[in-house]
């Protein structure tokens, strides 16, 4: 076998199993969004069916808005995805920027156990965190909903890493030129560091949309709860209504659906910016 047919035949079984994890990846997404059209006589039926008999069924979606106040409940985990996505990333670059261009005592120390903390479960801390937000009179509200996640240590150590790439030569320009710092913070570095940002600001807002068990203890009234909480109202003591409770996730995917849809541009560049630069 010649060395191009080798070739050939390596990018042909790495495109194979990149096709195969995508599918596997992307199955139960698609299953989920099938299953939200079904009867619950689909479910029980065998051999099981792939798709519902019809996709006209819409009386799953609409329990969902009558088993719970969705809205209510989409509305804020919307807020408290979008405002603590915003807030983690803005105390992010100003971390990431001390930790680029400022020497100070203990920097690496510093650095070193801010990196450690991401080996630490969310849920270690659940109790003292319930602790500290209840003590501040943080329960039931907003705030209270994302305090504990305003602090990311990916997000400083990304912006961190983006930052570094930058040119050493491009900051002592600015700064000739009566540029501060943090003018040269969000005027030159920001916009440099566009890609990055967008792509953090996703994973930060999917991870916080997904968020249950934080305000399911934080909060005890209705009209604080979030969607994820609302999708877990769904089941019943007789069992799991699984086909309301894949219509209530197939529209917690929505907005999350939207948002990479238009985000998915900075995402490739983002991808495409840390190829070049490795």
């Amino acid at each position: 076998m010649s060395l191009k047919a080798k070739r050939r035949l390596q990018s042909a079984l790495v495109q194979a199993l990149c096709l195969a994890l995508g599918a596997a990846v992307v199955f139960p997404v698609v299953y989920g969004f099938l299953g939200a059209f079904k009867k619950p006589a689909e479910f029980a039926a065998w051999p099981p069916g792939f798709l519902p008999d019809s996709f006209l069924n819409t009386e799953n979606f609409r329990y969902v808005f009558q088993a719970a106040p969705m809205l209510r409940y989409l509305f804020n985990s919307l807020l408290v995805a979008t405002a603590g996505s915003v807030l983690r990333l803005f105390f992010a670059l100003l971390a990431a920027y001390a930790l680029t261009f400022f020497e100070f005592k203990g920097k690496k120390l510093f650095f070193i156990l801010m990196m450690g903390t991401m080996m630490l479960p969310g849920d270690i801390v659940l109790i003292t965190n319930y602790q500290t937000v209840s003590a501040m009179g943080l329960t039931n509200t907003y705030l209270g909903l994302i305090i504990v996640s305003l602090v990311g240590a990916s997000q400083m150590f990304m912006l961190r890493q983006s930052f570094r790439q930058s040119p050493a030569a491009l900051r002592e320009a600015a700064f000739l030129d009566g540029c501060g710092d943090l003018r040269f913070l969000f005027s030159i570095l920001l916009p440099l560091s566009v890609p990055v940002l967008v792509t953090l600001f996703l994973q930060s807002f999917v991870a916080l949309w997904n968020v249950y068990l934080w305000p399911l203890v934080i909060t005890s009234v209705d009209s604080m709860r979030t969607v994820q909480i609302g999708i877990a109202m769904l089941t019943t003591y007789d069992g799991t209504n699984f086909h309301t409770v894949l219509a209530g996730v197939t529209i917690a995917l929505i907005p999350i659906f939207l948002l990479f849809l238009v985000l998915r541009r900075h995402i490739h560049s983002a991808m495409t910016a840390g190829a070049l630069v490795g």
